[in-house]
């Protein structure tokens, strides 16, 4: 027995230094591409109609994954703020061949009064390419008057891991996208973890004239439980979990949200099962909870990979 124990803690310190030294690494990388600082700046600007309408976000880029934006609109003769306009916001993505696509966004904009702003979101899955180019399309009305712009714009390669996505096909054929939202800067400790889950509408009708919304439209999740299993599957790691993590539920603002405990830092993997609100399995595998020190952990086949 105490050979036994002797092994186990030669193995536990062994795995305790790897950790130490992956760690350096890992903080020098963050380092280099990841800032704690995120303030909305003006990503965007277009014009028409005698009006000016700001598109802000994150520190003015638009980056792969779920994007929280915010629109100005202003009267350019009076100088002031529109309130309590209609807008709607269409993200369209075209490859080469003028296949077109959208990502998960929000179509018709909310107005909030306090801060004089219209609030939307868009989740871009892919990033500009040579060969593909994203536009927005934007259609607003402000009493018996409606004008539209569009713009193409500059998807960026996220930099943060934290922030990563994922897009998928379900067992019931739906085609599924899974958004990191929070933490932006997670924390050896208890990090409340937020991400949303959408899914594509397929049309029901033909498509009109281009660019259609019934043939982009896309909806939050609803009830489902995104169970969640996060490991460092790492060979020097053993595939080890941590305690006190809990499965993500839907929230009010239609997000969910659960627990991550991450105990020290490196990669880590967020495996995750995604279940209906009649707990059918929509997608994802249990992964081993084993600790193999020296062999790399199984994932998932829903999983989201972290750093930091």
């Amino acid at each position: 027995m105490k050979i036994f124990n002797l092994v186990i803690t030669v193995i536990c310190i062994a795995a305790m230094m790897s950790c130490t030294l992956d760690k350096t690494d890992y903080e020098a990388e963050l380092g280099a591409v990841v800032t704690d600082e995120y303030e909305f700046e003006e990503a965007l600007s277009l014009s028409g109609n005698g009006y000016q309408i700001s598109l802000e976000a994150l520190n003015g880029t638009f980056f792969k994954g779920y994007n929280e934006l915010r629109f100005n609109i202003t009267d350019t003769a009076t100088d002031q703020v529109v309130p309590n306009a209609n807008i709607t916001f269409l993200p369209v993505r075209s490859d080469a061949d003028d296949v077109a696509y959208s990502c998960p966004h929000r179509y018709e904009l909310a107005y909030e009064a306090a801060n004089d702003h219209y609030l939307g979101y868009a989740v871009f899955d892919h990033e500009t390419a040579a060969d593909a180019r994203w536009e927005v399309f934007l259609t607003i009305t402000i009493g018996d008057e409606s004008f539209s712009v569009q713009q193409e714009i500059t998807v960026e390669p996220q930099p943060n891991m934290n922030l990563n996505m994922t897009a998928f096909t379900g067992n019931d054929g739906g085609q599924y996208y899974i958004a990191l939202i929070a933490p932006v800067s997670p924390g050896v400790a208890e990090n409340e973890l937020i991400a949303g889950i959408f899914r594509y509408n397929q049309p029901e009708v033909a498509a009109g004239d281009f660019p259609d919304p019934s043939q982009f439209s896309f909806s939050k999740v609803q009830n489902a439980t995104l169970l969640l299993d996060p490991r460092m599957p790492e060979p020097s790691m053993g595939n080890h979990s941590s305690p006190n993590n809990q499965d993500l539920i839907q929230g009010e603002d239609g997000l969910y949200h659960g627990v991550v405990n991450y105990t020290m830092t490196g990669n880590w993997t967020l495996n995750f099962m995604l279940q209906s609100s009649y707990g059918d399995v929509i997608k994802g595998t249990e992964v081993p909870t084993d600790f193999t020190p020296g062999v790399e952990g199984e994932k998932s086949e829903l999983h989201i990979d972290i750093l930091f």
